[in-house]
């Protein structure tokens, strides 16, 4: 199916990508608290509202204020995460000092590529952040990875944290066609035709033939190191495999354990692209913490 996206109908899009990877790690964050256990979930019941949302949605925010014509604002998207960011979101100490050397005038190419003594960063970050970004997209996936390589060298110098960004950006610009399509879709397959070679795409290689949630986070990791490598495979494997049931989708990344308020962060954007807010369960978006109000003032919209 060949379609045409007009500006509203992309942000509307974006939006409800946003609402299911806020959810996924408002919710996935509640499980870092003492007396939260995971069974809780698996059993309908949920931590007590509210759940505040960490340094994963506080970078999509950014992400979507930034959405807008032509290629992905860098350099805009740079700026607002270094003045928006709150450490005490979850920052990794990585983060914390690039984005403090960027807001301090740093440029961010450089401030990217001298993260880990000059590799740069293999982290989940530009992946927990960029489900949005392809429902944006949606439209095109080769479109949708170059831009999702675009958005995540912000931050991400090492091929493997531009590989996990470009891989859930194709993800959710794959979802949201498919439900427009009204199809659903081999999400997997078509993520790995545009991810490039790596690690991440060894993992994507290894979910499809994977069935059973701990399974497939013993086989790809959870994040538990907070890789794109150990993080990307199985997200998308669980939002492939709940592609139309958000709960179960996040409640998956949850009893995997792990970096739980990203996986559920990146399969919740995923998921959400697929059937829409209207998929979330209404009491998770109540009992998520409000998206922050200079969202809408930032925006390039």
């Amino acid at each position: 199916m060949s379609f045409t996206l007009y500006a509203d109908t992309r942000l509307r899009l974006a939006r409800d990508s946003l609402a299911g990877l806020s959810v996924g790690d408002a919710l996935g964050a509640q499980y870092f608290v003492p007396g939260n256990t995971t069974g809780d979930l698996l059993d309908a019941r949920t931590p007590p509202p509210p759940w505040p949302w960490t340094d994963d949605t506080e970078q999509a925010c950014c992400l979507v204020a930034r959405l807008g014509d032509g290629d992905f604002d860098r350099d805009g998207f740079a700026a607002l995460l270094a003045e928006k960011h709150d450490p005490y979101r979850g920052y990794g100490p990585g983060a914390v000092v690039m984005l403090r050397q960027i807001r301090e005038g740093v440029p961010w190419p450089i401030a990217a590529a001298a993260a880990f003594d000059g590799q740069g960063s293999s982290g989940n970050g530009a992946a927990m952040r960029a489900a949005p970004l392809g429902a944006w997209h949606a439209d095109s996936l080769a479109h949708a990875a170059v831009q999702g390589a675009r958005a995540a060298e912000v931050t991400h110098a090492h091929p493997d944290g531009i590989a996990g960004g470009v891989a859930v950006t194709v993800a959710a610009a794959v979802a949201t066609a498919a439900r427009l399509d009204g199809r659903r879709p081999d999400l997997l397959g078509a993520v790995l035709a545009h991810t490039p070679p790596g690690h991440v795409h060894d993992g994507l290689v290894r979910a499809r033939s994977l069935d059973g949630v701990q399974r497939a986070a013993y086989e790809l990791g959870s994040g538990a190191r907070a890789m794109a490598a150990d993080t990307v495979p199985f997200a998308l494997w669980a939002a492939a495999r709940y592609l139309d049931d958000y709960p179960a989708a996040v409640a998956a990344c949850v009893s995997a354990g792990g970096d739980v308020d990203t996986t559920a962060a990146i399969a919740g954007g995923v998921v959400a692209a697929y059937t829409g807010v209207e998929g979330i369960p209404p009491g998770w978006l109540a009992a998520r913490e409000p998206l922050p109000a200079w969202m809408d003032s930032h925006s390039t919209q």
